[in-house]
């Protein structure tokens, strides 16, 4: 846990520092442009302009290299609980119901529909959980990057998203050739899995299972996949939604248009119902807290 605080830090002060260049080079432009209005006042050095904005830019460049530095070294992962460690999980099992709601989203990186999906969220400051299949990844690493620097989570969805059964060595290959890259593109290691379709015993639930992986299902389906009407697609989210609930729904393996339209309505009406939103590993942390808690006053009484 305290590399992933160091990480965060890192990555918080790398997200600073970009405020910072945007800020600086507004107050740069709006100088400019009062000495340009101004007669009696020398027009502004370019010289100087260019040291600051370059300045900006090594700072930014040296505080990326040391995050991914980090990374690469540390092989920084999710702070999953042991007990979920080959446990598989639709919802988290919370005794007070908290209304919260994990958002997450499979099949990518994609394009245009990955990035649409990221601004939304990011619009709404929300963190989503992303479950990344291998090949897409080595298509498309500009997005997972995106991803990881937005914070939000990421999981494992195989290598070709192949629903046939896979002995041992098919298992191994789809999973851990996923996992390699992941690591190799972002420097985590990420201990979360969903089987393709959510099928358990084609055998890469089994190798996930017991490579300690927490095998990640869901509570409500948007069945989006199918492509349904948008007034439909909101509807199959919230049938089966509860606290402490999974939501699935799709960036990517297809056109994914309605899921974009659809999400931002979602959003809202789960904030109208008083939800808040949470990443797979904060809503496992809450169940781990909850049992602990639970454990606690038994023993006490």
């Amino acid at each position: 846990m305290e590399d992933n605080k160091s990480f965060f830090g890192v990555r918080k002060i790398l997200i600073a520092l970009l405020v910072l260049s945007t800020t600086t080079m507004m107050l740069i432009k709006s100088r400019s442009s009062e000495a340009q209005s101004t007669e009696n006042i020398n027009v502004s050095n370019p010289s100087a302009k260019i040291g600051t904005e370059q300045q900006i830019e090594e700072l930014k460049a040296t505080m990326l290299k040391i995050w991914q530095q980090q990374a690469q070294t540390k092989g920084l992962s999710y702070g999953v609980p042991s007990t979920f460690q080959g446990a598989t999980v639709s919802a988290a099992k919370l005794t007070h119901e908290q209304k919260v709601i994990a958002l997450t989203f499979d099949d990518g990186p994609w394009p245009e529909s990955t990035a649409q999906v990221l601004d939304i969220l990011k619009q709404n400051q929300i963190k989503g959980t992303f479950f990344l299949i291998g090949q897409n990844v080595k298509n498309y690493p500009g997005l997972v990057k995106r991803e990881i620097a937005e914070g939000h989570v990421i999981g494992n969805h195989t290598w070709h998203h192949w629903y046939q059964f896979m002995n041992p060595q098919a298992a191994a290959y789809e999973i851990d050739h996923t996992a390699n890259l992941i690591y190799q593109v972002t420097g985590i290691k990420t201990n979360l899995f969903r089987p393709p379709g959510g099928i358990m015993y084609n055998g890469v639930a089994d190798y996930a299972r017991n490579s300690k992986y927490a095998i990640i299902l869901w509570s409500s389906d948007s069945v989006d996949y199918s492509r349904p009407a948008v007034p439909k697609l909101i509807n199959n989210v919230f049938r089966k939604a509860k606290p402490g609930g999974i939501v699935l729904m799709h960036d990517g393996g297809g056109n994914r248009s309605k899921t974009v339209q659809a999400l931002p309505e979602i959003i809202a009406n789960f904030r109208k119902q008083g939800y808040s939103f949470v990443t797979i590993p904060e809503l496992l942390e809450m169940q781990d807290k909850d049992q602990k808690l639970i454990a606690n006053q038994k023993q006490n009484h």
